[in-house]
């Protein structure tokens, strides 16, 4: 008798909802999506760099720490963002910019993400990251999208991306991520 075997499948169920942000439909199908499911030693070194930013940031960040500990809590960690440097080409004016050449003529600048960016690339991210979300809920895997584990897994340089949101991931008997403190 195998007991609680439900928390060996959590690596397939993570790439199953990785399935789902991937499927996720593109503006123009163009994928600039990327994508990553964490491994054991990833974990630690997210959760102490969200850990450090939580320091460096200071006041009002001390989100990070408690959601480093959410990252260490969880089963998994998954990250969803995207890596560009195209437009779609509608000129429409959402970045800020009058043209799409505006936007790309501008430095970019790194904080937390790199910018600008296509409007549609940050739209392509939040259908992939509802389309895990939702995979994930049809699993039953709770989890919780989250800009402080991407800031933290940029921070780590453990995915090259512009922007990146993380989803931790938890198979247990309460959803780690909600009644937090």
């Amino acid at each position: 008798m195998k007991l609680n075997p439900e928390s060996e499948t959590i690596d397939m169920l993570a790439k199953s909802i990785l399935v789902a942000a991937r499927t996720a439909p593109k503006a123009k199908g163009k994928d600039d999506i990327v994508t990553a499911l964490l491994e054991a030693n990833d974990i630690e070194v997210l959760a102490s760099s969200m850990e450090e930013m939580a320091e460096k940031k200071g006041e009002g960040f001390a989100f990070f720490k408690r959601d480093a500990q959410n990252v260490r809590n969880a089963d998994a960690v998954i990250l969803i963002g995207f890596k560009t440097e195209g437009v779609v080409g509608l000129n429409c004016g959402a970045c800020g910019f009058e043209s799409c050449k505006n936007m790309l003529e501008q430095s970019k600048v790194n904080v937390d993400f790199t910018g600008p960016n296509c409007s549609f690339k940050y739209i392509d991210m939040g259908i992939a990251l509802g389309s895990a979300a939702a995979k994930a809920k049809d699993l039953c895997v709770d989890n919780r999208v989250m800009y402080s584990v991407g800031a933290g897994a940029l921070a780590a340089g453990l995915l090259d991306a512009d922007v990146v949101c993380g989803m931790p991931l938890s198979i247990k008997g309460k959803n780690l991520f909600f009644d937090r403190k």
